[in-house]
């Protein structure tokens, strides 16, 4: 039986009793203070000491949350999930706690933050819901959803150190908001109301159109052609890469007619629904199941999961690791996140198919290990705008006079307060308005930077004649799906948004997009990009209106479209297109995107802030993989501009003393590893085989003989090394491991042809292969190491770069 109760004291007291029981507790505050960790850290110690899954969001609004709270927390237990919402002048004040346990569930939510006067004594109002399953539901979906928000940042030592700079640099520009409060300052701290969010937004249901006959269409027949084959040939793991628009759902559903059960996981609730139709209407035989913060549908042939709900690890564990034979994940290229992580390491299918449009995350954390390699199939929008499956495009580059140079950069995103003063001008809202008004079609969506911007901009165009409406959280009048509908049938048109239709929203009618961002990640342009391209009745083409001005990666859009572009990555200014494509680039933007590839210095600036963007998400420095998977830039650049990782670190400041000592020792090493070439993979297995001794003995002289079973087991145990580097005749005979035959090989390829390419550093003489420095023993660790780092990143660089 549920049971509502006021609490308007010694809050603390219920919250300590919930934790004692509970197996998740979530905590969502505005702002914590070190006397507020203080009073849990016993409970909120005890419980992880006993498993529990502990979540906690705060916030850097005002910056009132205390430098000394977090420490606090991040001393506790390394297993207590702390993340910091950047408000970034937009108010944040949400006040939460969440508990559940195997047969109870708690919500508080009212005015207590997390601080000791608001647990205990001071004048607060809190309503506790007890066993209230639909509230406890939505609750716990919207913790999650803020908690794994673009939003928030993980606290660790690096985040830690950012925010107390942030912090004592607020504290020194405005004394008198900004202080040490004392406990009787807490008791009386009121945040103001929130104006505006850009928390979650929402749920949007469209239908989409009927496909009549349901049979695979477009990629989709040569896309499970390919996937056939990857079972064919034993994989357990594949991944589709298919332009939005190609129907990747619908592939997914023809896929799985081979299984018998099947795990759909999304990270978007519209997306679960609409994957749920299109499977009954390929197999309407089959059972449906949704499995999300609101509903639990466990029985069923097929289950639609949110990963938010999934992940929880309640919710996962009360699945077998065996109960599914397919697992698909949509979206994959978000499955880096942690998140998704726990899901696929804790099941164990027959299958994993991931499935999206776009393969880098928006922080460019490479998916492509968790599918071991197996790209099963690949279609860009350009190669289906070619094949006539997306419909062709005009993209019209148009100038922008704001000088974002003079906007604070944040390290991934532009200072919103600064942002928002650039924007907001009539003068800014009339050119953007008679350029559309110049290029338009029938029905846009125009792509903004946050709810102000795309407020301000439907309120200009309203007010000159034209009907528009922005879709956001705080929206009022207008449903999100009498919008869509209003723009689908042209009685709207424009739709103002800001992220709403990056993912799993399709409106085919759409034949202008209207761009009026700073564009800061080429993966979400590109999902934003395929709204406009689905083939509809009577669209021609669709049209691409992008203000251009100096922002930060003005330049990378431009590749996005480039038919020609080598694997580098090299970006031209005027890209070549499909034949039924056209860019028209406005003098002054050709002008500033050749001046900004004039200025930009030779990427060290850039490469310096990202490998610190990523050191801060850490909290640690990156090894050389972790730089190539999770890092902004591409990581080859840090060997063109270094020669190698630890040249860059050491051109950073990165080093400690005793590692440069050890840098100025073996740099030429280093390189040699870095540089050497690499046709196959044999040269680092090689390595690898020498690394696997230990750092005291890697560097001693080896022997093809005792490399050889390393070697073998290395390149055949996965489908995909053998498949890229094993398969050629002078090695295929070689699958069923002969000693001989293959200490042959690696004396004729890799130990050979090293010693001859090394300028001395390596020699491979009678028999035997061996390293011409010497190492002090002191300097073992910290070579071995750096050795290690590099070689496992060149191995997977090289296995990545040859499968795609």
């Amino acid at each position: 039986m549920s049971n509502i109760q006021l609490i308007t004291h010694q809050l603390g007291h219920h919250i300590k009793k919930q934790i004692e029981s509970a197996s998740s507790i979530f905590i969502l505050t505005s702002f914590v203070m070190k006397s507020g960790v203080d009073y849990l850290k016993s409970s909120l110690k005890a419980a992880a000491d006993r498993g529990a899954e502990i979540k906690i969001c705060t916030g850097d609004y005002l910056f009132v949350t205390q430098p000394e709270a977090l420490e606090l927390l991040l001393e506790l237990d390394s297993q207590i999930e702390v993340r910091i919402w950047r408000s970034n002048g937009v108010s944040f004040h949400p006040k939460a706690y969440l508990f559940e346990s195997e047969d109870h569930e708690c919500l508080f939510v009212g005015s207590s933050n997390l601080s000791r006067s608001a647990l205990g004594n001071g004048v607060e109002w809190n309503i506790c819901i007890s066993d209230e399953k639909d509230v406890f539901r939505q609750g716990f979906q919207l913790f999650l959803e803020t908690f794994y928000s673009s939003q928030t940042i993980p606290l660790n030592e690096e985040t830690l150190k950012e925010y107390k700079a942030r912090y004592e640099e607020s504290q020194r520009k405005n004394p008198g908001l900004v202080h040490n409060w004392t406990e009787t300052e807490e008791l009386n701290l009121m945040l103001p109301s929130e104006e505006e969010s850009n928390s979650s937004a929402g749920l949007v249901m469209e239908s989409k159109l009927p496909y009549g006959s349901i049979q695979p269409r477009f990629a989709q027949p040569e896309a499970l052609e390919e996937l056939n084959k990857t079972l064919e040939e034993g994989y357990s793991k594949a991944l589709v890469v298919m332009a939005t628009g190609l129907g990747k759902t619908y592939l997914a559903g023809f896929f799985a007619q081979k299984f018998k059960r099947v795990l759909f996981i999304a990270h978007r609730e519209e997306i679960l629904y609409q994957a749920r139709r299109s499977f009954q209407m390929i197999m309407p035989e089959k059972t449906y199941g949704i499995y999300n913060g609101k509903v639990k549908e466990e029985i069923a042939n097929t289950i639609f999961a949110s990963i938010f709900t999934l992940s929880s690890q309640r919710h996962l564990q009360s699945f077998h690791p065996a109960d599914f034979d397919l697992i698909i994940v949509d979206e994959f290229h978000h499955a880096a996140a942690d998140s998704y992580k726990r899901v696929l390491d804790y099941f164990n299918p027959a299958f994993l198919l991931g499935i999206t449009a776009t393969p880098d995350r928006n922080d460019n954390k490479d998916v492509y290990a968790i599918c071991e390699g197996n790209v099963a199939y690949k279609l860009d929008f350009l190669a289906a705008i070619s094949r006539e499956w997306l419909a062709p495009f005009k993209y019209y580059g148009v100038y922008d006079e704001t000088d974002y140079s003079q906007i604070t950069w944040l390290g991934n995103r532009y200072d919103e307060a600064e942002l928002l003063e650039a924007q907001l001008r009539e003068d800014l809202a009339e050119r953007i308005l008679q350029a559309w008004n110049e290029k338009k079609q029938t029905r846009t969506i125009g792509f903004c930077s946050s709810i102000r911007q795309a407020i301000f901009l439907s309120d200009y165009f309203n007010e000159h004649g034209y009907k528009t409406v922005s879709l956001h959280s705080k929206q009022v009048g207008v449903s999100r799906s009498e919008a869509i509908k209003q723009l689908g049938i042209g009685e709207l048109d424009v739709i103002f948004t800001v992220d709403l239709f990056n993912e799993g929203v399709d409106i085919p009618p759409v034949d202008t997009l209207l761009f009026v961002r700073p564009t800061e990640s080429l993966a979400v342009f590109t999902q934003q990009v395929g709204r406009g391209l689905r083939l509809y009745p009577e669209k021609e083409y669709c049209t691409i209106i992008d203000l251009i001005g100096n922002y930060r990666n003005a330049d990378i859009k431009m590749s996005l479209f480039d038919t020609m572009r080598d694997a580098s990555g090299s970006k031209k200014i005027e890209p070549s297109v499909p034949a039924s494509c056209e860019i028209d680039l406005e003098l002054r933007v050709i002008d500033l995107l050749q001046e900004m590839a004039r200025k930009k210095h030779p990427r060290k600036d850039k490469l310096l802030s990202d490998y610190l963007i990523l050191k801060q998400e850490q909290g640690r420095r990156p090894s050389y993989l972790e730089l190539h998977l999770n890092g902004r830039s591409e990581s080859i650049q840090y060997r063109q501009e270094f020669k190698s990782y630890a040249g860059f670190l050491n051109w950073a400041g990165e080093l400690s003393v005793r590692e440069l000592e050890v840098f100025d020792r073996y740099a030429n090493w280093l390189v040699e590893v870095e540089k050497t070439g690499m046709a196959k993979s044999y040269k680092m297995v090689v390595l690898l085989a020498m690394l696997n001794r230990g750092a005291s003995d890697w560097y001693k002289p080896i022997t093809p003989t005792e490399v050889a079973p390393f070697f073998h087991q290395y390149l055949t145990e996965t489908e995909y090394r053998k498949k890229i580097d094993f398969s050629d005749k002078s090695s295929r005979r070689l699958w069923v491991y002969n000693e001989d035959g293959v200490s042959t090989l690696i004396s004729n390829m890799p130990m050979s042809k090293w010693s001859g390419s090394s300028n001395g550093l390596v020699s491979f003489e009678n028999g035997i292969f061996e390293l011409n420095f010497d190492v002090v023993p002191e300097d073992e660790e910290i070579l071995y190491d750096w050795t290690r780092e590099i070689c496992e990143y060149r191995l997977h660089y090289h296995f990545e770069r040859k499968a795609k």
